[in-house]
């Protein structure tokens, strides 16, 4: 396994990182995700990235679980706060109550003193911005978060955050995390750029697009049983958006290539998004320890011109690109 600084700290996180979106305490069972922790762990993977809202809490309390007993200083926790974790008003966004209260209760669940990483969720459009940053750097010089990033923001977003910070004099934020994969490059023309300037390294989700990318899903045939795009409890709805016979058949196209370079469609598609030098850490998900040892094999690799080349050239009509596609939800009010 190989490790990136994240951005410009001097933290590093290795190449992969395991996270539990969707799968711990919704997916699979306690006992199964454990397993997959484990293997992470065997296999050099030191980064865990979580959020308060996964499986309604669960996600974290499993993670925690998981992570009992293993040497604090060996492993990089991230977790995430926004969306709703109760029915209460004030159960959701960033506002420095929610922002307080989310994070000792995160905390409690993780069976930890601090966090490495604490992430906005999503942009709150509700909650001044100097709020939201102020009680982040607070939770910073309490000793309960070391650093601090963002997910799914745009650049306007995170450029005017960046002035916030520095006209305070608070800690800045270090990360991003987006949605990134051969498929999704909304963020190549504005996010990247600027995050490159400012120190600010990329831990991106969904790198081999929710399984499409995989190649299992073959255009105008069922979903395969036990897929992602069965699951009813949240993966189908996010991957429906992706299995468009268009992007379906595009995706068999890389099977080839895959080959090509004695990798399964998986690892290329995670080998490609660490191509990409500001990336720090493409976060891989799994419901059975096979699927992990599969994707660590995607570290380390590097993928000739020609490669990417003729990727580009097999995905060109089905890739987004649109910057304006990096959305949160609108005021609630």
């Amino acid at each position: 396994m190989q490790h990136r600084r994240l951005g410009s700290t001097g933290m590093y996180v290795s190449e992969l990182t395991f996270g539990n979106w969707i799968t711990h305490g919704s997916q699979v069972e306690s006992d199964a995700a454990i397993k997959c922790v484990k293997t992470a762990l065997d296999l050099g993977i030191t980064t865990y990235d979580t959020a308060d809202v996964y499986a309604g809490t669960k996600a974290e309390s499993v993670l925690g679980k998981a992570l009992k007993g293993v040497k604090r200083e060996s492993y990089e926790l991230f977790t995430k706060v926004y969306w709703p974790t109760g029915e209460g008003k004030n159960d959701r966004g960033l506002s420095r109550k929610h922002i307080m209260e989310s994070c000792n209760a995160s905390l409690k669940r993780l069976k930890t003193d601090y966090v490495d990483l604490y992430q906005a969720h999503r942009f709150d459009y509700e909650t001044p911005l100097e709020e939201t940053l102020d009680a982040f750097d607070d939770l910073i010089r309490s000793g309960k978060v070391l650093y601090i990033g963002f997910s799914e923001w745009n650049a306007q977003q995170i450029a005017a955050a960046l002035k916030i910070q520095d006209e305070k004099g608070y800690y800045r934020f270090i990360s991003s995390q987006p949605q990134y994969s051969m498929l999704w490059r909304v963020i190549e023309s504005e996010v990247i750029p600027l995050c490159e300037k400012e120190g600010i390294g990329q831990i991106v989700w969904s790198p081999i697009a929710q399984g499409v990318l995989t190649g299992k899903y073959l255009p105008g045939q069922k979903a395969p049983a036990g897929s992602r795009a069965t699951d009813k409890k949240g993966g189908a709805n996010m991957i429906s958006k992706l299995k468009s016979l268009p992007i379906l058949t595009a995706a068999q196209k890389l099977l080839p290539i895959a080959k090509k370079v004695d990798l399964t469609p998986a690892q290329l598609a995670v080998a490609w998004v660490l191509q990409n030098s500001n990336i720090s850490s493409a976060i891989i998900g799994a419901t059975k320890p096979a699927q992990i040892k599969e994707n660590v094999k995607a570290a380390g690799i590097k993928l000739d011109k020609s490669i990417m080349d003729e990727i580009d050239a097999v995905l060109r009509a089905v890739i987004e690109k649109d910057p304006t596609k990096t959305v949160s939800p609108k005021p609630r009010a």
